[in-house]
């Protein structure tokens, strides 16, 4: 059995690229090794380096953390944007059907 490629648009290669380095600049602006930031993470050095070069295979939730540890901002500089834009979703979510069915 084949593992099939994943493939991604453009755009989200750009921006998975784009989030690995703003990571590496937040790392360096806050003078942190890779060593340092791989430890905080408990990741490797090597999976470090694969989030700071954009890899798409590294997890979504490390590149969230190194982001929040190297002071990258996500969705919008004030943190307490996230919690309440959540919390608005939460609400949109609750009054949608719980079950989407394709007519037949």
């Amino acid at each position: 059995m084949s593992k099939s490629k994943r493939t991604y648009t453009n755009y989200t290669v750009e921006a998975v690229g784009l989030l690995g380095k703003l990571i590496k600049l937040g790392r360096k602006r806050k003078r942190m090794t890779e060593s340092e930031l791989a430890e905080r993470l408990g990741i490797a050095r090597s999976t470090l380096r694969r989030i700071e070069n954009g890899n798409t295979r590294a997890e979504i939730g490390l590149f969230f953390e190194a982001a929040s540890l190297t002071g990258v901002p996500l969705f919008n500089e004030d943190q307490g944007f996230v919690y309440r834009l959540s919390d608005r979703v939460d609400d949109k979510i609750a009054v949608l059907p719980k079950h989407i069915y394709k007519p037949q």
